[in-house]
């Protein structure tokens, strides 16, 4: 593969209620909701994006939450965790500010002299913080919840869990230009770039594990960045070549996307930096209002009538912190 990603760009998930959802990782977690819109395949629920100030790729959690979506099964076949980096000395305090809102915690680990504490969200979704030792230079979402030395920076890591790895491997390095970084036991690190904080993929071999179910409390999508629309036509093309199964180019309207299943079953997007979310909102607005793409503006009083009422925290406004 002669186009190599740069790093994570956003983890897609499927959660419950979508009030719960936005409390969770406004209040508890202290992201930022930088865009509230709607599935574009499937309008009559909400697509909320969380991360920094402005939404930079690779600080984006985003969700799709139904209320009554059924509880998925972990297993093989998808990310099964999540990692955000913190500051190397805040792992501490984020185990006493989860346990104080009624969190369980794991205990704190260490491994590849990374810090990790693992917990869920309210739909069961698996979670971690990561605290590198060389640290994380990205700036954070400031709030009074959680404070800016300790808060989160961005992604970290996913990690995918597979029943065998040599495919999946090949389809990292070959596929996305990833690079083999390191092996403990049976869990396998791949890293964009330099590696660091955002640019981690870890490959978890589990061949006795079931198969995982897609459902609430899981991701369904991992995106990888692409810095251009012009690169992602290049490299569609590449993997059409390699005999992979991709999708067309599709108008996410905050950038251009393409996806595909890595042989393992997870499902991967390539996502372009481009064009952004303040595309149609300005920065000190990025989440208070449900903004549509044109193709869905016709349809917004039947959407905005579907769709369940959404309070968002002032902690949310830059001139309201």
């Amino acid at each position: 593969m002669s186009i190599k990603t740069s790093g994570l760009h956003h983890v897609t998930a499927i959660g419950g209620d979508p009030q719960r959802n936005a409390d969770f990782y406004l209040r508890t977690l202290g992201l930022r909701l930088v865009k509230t819109t709607v599935n574009f395949d499937d309008p009559g629920t909400y697509h909320l994006y969380y991360g920094d100030q402005s939404g930079k790729p690779g600080t984006l959690m985003t969700f799709f939450p139904w209320r009554d979506a059924p509880s998925g099964r972990h297993g093989t076949g998808q990310a099964t965790t999540t990692s955000f980096s913190v500051p190397e000395n805040s792992i501490g305090w984020w185990k006493q500010h989860l346990e104080a809102t009624g969190l369980d915690t794991g205990r704190v680990t260490n491994r590849d002299n990374e810090d990790t504490l693992t917990f869920t969200d309210p739909d069961g979704l698996k979670l971690a913080l990561v605290a590198h030792p060389q640290g994380d230079p990205r700036d954070p979402w400031d709030t009074p919840l959680v404070p800016a030395e300790h808060a989160i920076r961005g992604l970290h890591s996913v990690t995918l869990s597979v029943s065998k790895e040599d495919a999946t491997a090949e389809m990292l390095t070959d596929g996305i230009g990833l690079d083999f970084s390191e092996q403990d036991g049976n869990r396998f690190r791949f890293a964009a770039g330099d590696g660091g904080p955002g640019a981690l993929v870890d490959v978890l071999v589990t061949p006795d594990a079931p198969r995982g179910l897609v459902a609430s409390g899981t991701v369904h999508h991992v995106a990888w960045r692409v810095p251009d629309e012009q690169t992602q036509v290049a490299w569609r093309e590449e993997l059409v070549d390699r005999g992979v199964n991709v999708t067309s180019i599709l108008d996410r309207q905050y950038f251009r996307s393409i996806y595909f299943r890595e042989p393992g079953g997870t499902l991967l997007e390539m996502a372009t930096d481009e064009p952004g979310f303040a595309i149609d909102e300005p920065l000190l607005e990025l989440g208070r209002s449900l903004k549509l793409p044109p193709w869905l503006e016709p349809t917004r009083e039947q959407i905005e009538a579907s769709l369940p009422k959404l309070e968002l925290p002032a902690e949310n406004n830059l001139e309201r912190k």
